[in-house]
């Protein structure tokens, strides 16, 4: 009978055993959450954000590359819109991640965030109305009406012509339709939204003129001295390395890269 009583006690321990180590703690059957990657961008330069037509979906270069970036890292990609020149203010508040958005790498940026590797090689160039023929080059403007986004190197450059009262705008559609309205002789800003805004339409009365001003490179920015910069250069440099950084760029501009 002892025999028996024994073989139960230990036939129960073991059972014991066994049903805590299948149980396990609460904290251990906790699924370990999604790692999210919060991006902000200026949702109206296109082609590299904006909204999808008819959806307030955003799509555009700049928003497959963070997102293949983001899958690349193993993270959820979270794109909240924004002005352009709160991108950087919202980056040290710790409300997003890291911003893309065309975003040219200064020096001048670069002593409030830190930037990634640059994606993309851009340029400055001068619009007009396809009626004004007396311009040939950004010499041409002293003193005349110019228009530009806030915040951008487009802004800068157009206050660096001698005399040019400049107006900003939120966005570069929005001075783009104060020089259809005739409210400004030219708009300043980068080249490939340029050729975009021309191709959609707006070479109906609008041109380019002059050479590309001051070749610009763009870069994902995040907060100053983030490890986030080195695992997006890794990523970037994967996506590179496979194929899909081209595939993106062709379908955007046409070329690889």
């Amino acid at each position: 009978m002892k025999k028996v009583l024994v073989f139960l006690m230990m036939a129960i321990m073991a059972c014991s055993m066994m049903l805590t180590g299948c149980g396990g703690s609460k904290e251990e059957k906790k699924a370990e959450p999604a790692k999210v990657l919060r991006v902000g961008t200026e949702p109206a330069f296109a082609p590299f954000e904006f909204p999808k037509e008819g959806s307030k979906e955003l799509t555009g270069f700049d928003i497959e590359l963070v997102q293949a970036i983001g899958k690349q890292m193993g993270a959820k990609v979270e794109i909240s819109g924004m002005g352009f020149d709160a991108l950087i203010p919202a980056l040290n508040a710790g409300n997003i991640d890291v911003a893309i958005a065309g975003m040219t790498i200064t020096e001048e940026r670069k002593k409030a965030v830190s930037f990634s590797d640059p994606y993309y090689t851009s340029g400055l160039i001068i619009m007009v109305k396809k009626d004004n023929t007396a311009v040939k080059s950004i010499d041409d403007f002293k003193g005349k009406r110019i228009a530009a986004q806030i915040g951008t190197t487009g802004e800068m450059k157009s206050r660096s012509v001698e005399g040019a009262k400049v107006t900003t705008f939120n966005t570069q559609d929005e001075a783009a339709l104060e020089l259809k309205n005739g409210g400004v002789d030219a708009v300043i800003g980068d080249l490939p939204v340029m050729e975009y805004y021309l191709a959609k339409g707006g070479s109906q009365f609008a041109m380019t003129v002059g050479e590309k001003m001051e070749a610009e490179q763009y870069g994902i920015a995040a907060k100053k001295g983030s490890k986030l910069v080195e695992d997006i250069n890794k990523a970037m440099a994967e996506l590179k390395k496979n194929g899909e950084f081209d595939k993106i760029y062709k379908k955007w501009f046409g070329e690889a890269k």
